[in-house]
């Protein structure tokens, strides 16, 4: 199988662009080049385009991944300040602000997200010191990549977000993923026996490392749930922790067992059904719905005061469900965690199905 190519995030183009404008006005020539380092640990050499007078361009490049922003422009003016002071970001065209809550920067903030802001405040404070500047993003076919997103339901307006947590698009076909998560999950059983933890993503594993001192036996799932249900059934798996964010891990509840959000939803309208059955009222209920995160429906249910049943009865149902899917043969325990590492929910099995697994993975 041929190695894919990866690429480069929008939040690495806009701090190499960002670099670029100020390396001009302090140079006096819009350099052809700049290299940039990524969170990832990945130095980045990308070409400019001069756009204005210090406004610099890059052409993002997804390498192999199938991403709508492949091959835009993102674009930076920085303008630097006479005094010190901090360092201020605004949406230029085609880059959305946020106009609801619930994301992770607050209400009419331009969608340039946390990692790539560090990244563009990383790129030029050596250059300026501790001068104070405003970034300007834009993103001239922004508005018209927008519509391909999911940035309007989730109250972007205007435009893309800046994104990125790495700097680097890694893609992976989803069978050459598949084929990876069955060879870790086949030598996690190998060499550890009967009992594993599944995580949907980085948050779960620092939490189970954090709280239990186990850092093997943590299988990645990803978005891939029911597939590694299926291959641990197969492999004679007997006990499994499942950890993670209430916006993956609720979907089983509903018997979603592919996670990626390109292939079902079903947030909102799982914990809408679980807080009716709960007690809410119709109108608690028509405030839970209109919600666009998960997040948000959080903070209503504690207002509420149906939190503590809601996230119970959905981490149950979705063991069960899991259970199910695996005929039976495996004991599933869940734990759903918040975006501030609370403790939402523990199912019941948690107490059996952890102590197998850590009497595993010491």
């Amino acid at each position: 199988m041929k190695p894919l190519r990866e690429g480069f995030t929008t939040g690495s183009c806009a701090a190499a662009a960002s670099l670029a404008s100020v390396l001009w006005q302090t140079s006096g020539i819009c350099p052809e080049s700049v290299s940039l380092e990524t969170p990832a640990g990945v130095t980045l050499h990308l070409s400019i385009e001069p756009v204005g007078k210090y406004v610099c361009g890059v052409v993002k490049d997804s390498g192999d991944d199938p991403d709508a922003t492949n091959g835009c422009l993102v674009t930076a003016q920085v303008i630097i300040g006479k005094s010190d002071g901090d360092i201020q970001f605004a949406a230029g065209k085609g880059v959305g602000v946020i106009t609801k809550k619930g994301l992770k920067l607050p209400v009419g903030e331009p969608a340039i997200n946390p990692v790539p802001r560090k990244m563009i405040t990383s790129a030029i404070r050596p250059i300026i010191g501790k001068r104070s500047a405003t970034v300007i993003i834009s993103v001239p076919d922004g508005e018209k990549i927008a519509a391909k997103t999911f940035n309007r339901r989730l109250g972007v307006e205007g435009g893309i977000s800046i994104l990125g947590t790495t700097g680097i698009v890694r893609p992976m076909s989803e069978s050459a993923v598949q084929v990876s998560l069955r060879l870790e999950l086949s030598m996690c059983r190998a060499e550890l026996g009967t009992a594993c933890a599944m995580v949907t993503g980085y948050a779960g594993e620092n939490y189970l490392k954090f709280m239990y001192g186990c850092d093997k036996g943590i299988i990645l799932c990803s978005n891939y749930l029911g597939y590694l249900l299926d291959c641990a059934e197969e492999m004679g798996f007997t006990h499994i922790l499942l950890a993670g964010r209430p916006g993956k891990l609720v979907k089983p509840a509903a018997d979603i067992m592919h996670l990626h959000s390109h292939t079902a939803g079903g947030q909102r309208e799982i914990l809408c059904t679980h807080a009716a059955l709960a007690g809410a009222d119709r109108g608690q209920i028509q405030k839970l719905y209109q919600c666009n995160t998960t997040k948000e429906m959080q903070t209503l249910l504690e207002q509420f005061h149906l939190d503590k049943v809601v996230w119970h009865t959905v981490v149950e149902r979705a063991c069960e469900n899991c259970m199910r899917r695996t005929h039976g043969t495996i004991q599933i325990g869940m734990l759903l965690i918040d975006e501030q590492d609370r403790l939402l929910a523990v199912s019941r099995l948690v107490p059996q199905v952890r102590e197998e697994w850590c009497i595993c993975s010491k």
